[in-house]
């Protein structure tokens, strides 16, 4: 996708913008960014890699994110760039499905390559194959996740442009009536180095402060699989790896308890090194893991943790 002249990049995730600007700068000669809140994000944006960033406006109270989808389809008619990125959190894959359906085109769904020829690849049947695909429209149109073009150093000598826009007031029945955070803080998988991965050989959620302990003495990250996350509500969605969770590439990547599908693995194959703990020879992970240990995760993770601590 050398050949396009104009990229632009929208997520209401600062950190995911962040990272879909770096990605945007490999594919177009120029970056635009669609913007929502604090105009100081702009700065940021613009050391990632936009040459422009429209300024929608805040977010205020009574306002949805979705609500300044009117704004982002005015300014897409008007301009007409080869590409909008929209980061594929559940709000940005709604808003990238309507602007679509009102161009008459199909979203480039959760999108993990572009090419040079101007198509792009995304996972299908659970991850199980790699399917390329391309759009014929004047505007493509796409959803991509963190950890597609990975974490890029802020470039302190980019210079860029900002334009306040005009608030294109959304033709919407719906009305935001209450604002709460949501518990719990909230973490960037995608940018880390080292990352600790839990899975259904833990019996007890009381167990996983093992995992957190050795997490902490090696400066990782905690994530899960999707039974630990979605069905037991063990750990928030945030920390969930895999097809329709958080994508990476980390520097080490260490699973516990974890069999290895392939739609887990299909979030971490492309760490740089992976280690696996799991009780079952047999176990799928050992196929892609670059270490392994068979035995009980009860076992080997005190040992392990009592070896690093001898070792500090």
């Amino acid at each position: 996708m050398s050949a396009m002249k104009n990229v632009w990049v929208f997520s209401e995730k600062q950190d995911l913008l962040v990272e879909l600007c770096a990605g945007a700068r490999q594919l177009g000669e120029k970056v635009a960014v669609l913007l929502i809140g604090n105009p100081s994000a702009a700065d940021e944006a613009i050391k990632a890699g936009a040459d422009h960033v429209y300024l929608m406006g805040e977010l205020e109270d009574s306002r949805m994110v979705e609500d300044f989808l009117p704004t982002i389809e005015k300014l897409v008619a008007e301009h007409k760039p080869d590409l909008v990125m929209f980061g594929n959190t559940k709000r940005g894959k709604l808003m990238a499905g309507i602007l679509a359906a009102k161009r008459g085109t199909s979203v480039l769904a959760d999108v993990i390559e572009f090419l040079e020829d101007g198509t792009c690849k995304r996972r299908v049947y659970g991850g199980a194959a790699i399917s390329t695909i391309k759009s014929n429209a004047e505007v493509a149109i796409a959803t991509v996740g963190g950890g597609v073009f990975g974490t890029q150093a802020l470039d302190e000598s980019r210079q860029g442009t900002t334009e306040n826009v005009d608030f294109v007031a959304a033709e919407s029945k719906v009305k935001c009536v209450e604002k709460r955070a949501k518990a719990g803080a909230t973490v960037n998988l995608s940018a880390a180095k080292r990352v600790v991965a839990v899975g259904r050989g833990f019996a007890d959620k009381e167990d996983l402060k093992m995992a957190e302990e050795l997490a902490e003495l090696i400066g990782a990250e905690i994530g899960c699989t999707r039974p630990l996350s979605e069905g037991l509500d063990w750990l928030p969605r945030e920390r969930y790896i895999g097809v329709s969770g958080v994508m990476f590439k980390p520097d080490l990547y260490i699973t516990l308890g974890i069999s290895g599908q392939i739609q887990h693995m299909v979030g971490c194959n492309q760490s740089q090194t992976i280690i696996a703990v799991n009780k079952d020879k047999a176990a799928p992970i050992f196929k892609q893991a670059d270490y392994g240990i068979v035995g009980d995760l009860y076992k080997v993770l005190p040992m392990l943790i009592e070896k690093i601590k001898a070792g500090k």
